[in-house]
């Protein structure tokens, strides 16, 4: 496996914040669901100030994958902002719902 791929492919960390129409339209059980379903651990829940906010982890080439989804968000949803910041990971384990 040539180097850039073996960095893709290693055990990364995401945090994500997502600003827009993400509250009460499902974005936290689409967000689980497509993070399930690629294998990545982690957490998402509802802010006070209507945004949402999502921990991933799991292999970058897949985080980043994963980031595409939640720039597109659940039928319902208008995304208009995620920021995204890596960071090392935790060793979290499963993937939930706060």
């Amino acid at each position: 496996m040539d180097e850039a791929r073996q960095i893709r492919a290693e055990t990364a960390r995401c945090h994500l914040w997502v600003r827009g129409m993400v509250q009460g339209v499902g974005f936290r059980v689409f967000a689980e669901r497509a993070a399930r379903r690629m294998g990545l651990v982690g957490l998402v829940r509802n802010l006070p100030d209507g945004r949402v906010e999502i921990v991933a982890e799991g292999p970058q080439v897949t985080l980043e994958a994963f980031i595409t989804q939640v720039r597109r968000g659940p039928r319902g949803a208008v995304v208009q902002e995620v920021q995204a910041e890596w960071e090392p990971p935790a060793g979290l384990r499963g993937f939930r719902i706060q």
